[in-house]
């Protein structure tokens, strides 16, 4: 990580009133894809990591259609709860307020990162997304992210970021090199087979923008090294 999550949280709060008026077409193709991959069922929790503003939780919390989901619809019925997860609090902020203005009372607010999502104890978690928030962490931490994330043993995952399908154009950036750090797409798909997952579908938005979703194989789980490993069944004594 370029910045410290202090670095990153203060940026983001200083940003949160401007954020959604500054996202651009690719950014909202992305959102588009990340719920529809995500797919929840009406009594699935979903886990929103890097939730920001809320795009994402509040699309899959909500089933009409509403102009501060991604491109204007959820497209998607609703979870039966969704939990956002973000640093920066201005951005929590906005995000709770949407939440309250639209009466989405399936939807809940708080801190959590990457690597310790801080998933409440009595949930739950079916599937996990994110949504322009993994390319702030090095290469290494997003693996121990997406390790955090497979113990919770959600059935699927969806990520959607910056991220390289070839060599990026140096004159159309989807980032800022002095702050984010994004991975290749096989970083990314390397990290989700060695814990546990096994890739469903690879969306490019752009050559330097895409959507990986995986589901979680049965009997398989990440070791201690990464490495996927069979299960062992019960034997009994």
């Amino acid at each position: 990580m370029k910045k410290s999550l202090e670095e990153h949280a203060a940026r983001f709060s200083e940003i949160a009133d401007e954020y959604d008026d500054d996202n651009s077409p690719e950014y909202r193709a992305c959102a588009d894809l990340v719920v529809e991959h995500a797919a929840p069922e009406a009594d699935d929790t979903v886990l929103d990591l890097g939730c920001g503003t809320g795009a994402i939780a509040l699309a899959l919390a909500s089933d009409e259609s509403d102009s501060g989901a991604p491109n204007g619809q959820s497209g998607t019925a609703p979870a039966g709860r969704v939990i956002g997860r973000d640093i920066s609090e201005g951005m929590l902020e906005q995000a709770e307020s949407k939440a309250e203005e639209r009466g989405l009372g399936n939807v809940e607010f708080g801190e959590g990162r990457f690597r310790d999502p801080s998933a409440p104890a009595d949930a739950d978690v079916d599937v996990v997304t994110t949504n322009f928030a993994m390319h702030h962490l090095s290469d290494d931490e997003k693996r121990e992210g997406i390790a955090a994330i497979a113990d919770l043993e959600p059935r699927r995952v969806v990520i959607g970021d910056v991220m390289f399908f070839g060599e990026p154009n140096p004159d159309v950036p989807f980032y800022s090199p002095e702050v984010d750090d994004p991975a290749t797409v096989g970083v990314l798909a390397d990290a989700l087979t060695d814990s546990g997952f096994a890739l469903t579908a690879v969306e490019m938005v752009h050559d330097q923008v895409g959507v990986l979703a995986a589901e979680r194989v049965p009997g398989v789980a990440a070791d201690t090294d990464g490495v996927p490993s069979i299960d062992e069944p019960d034997r009994g004594a």
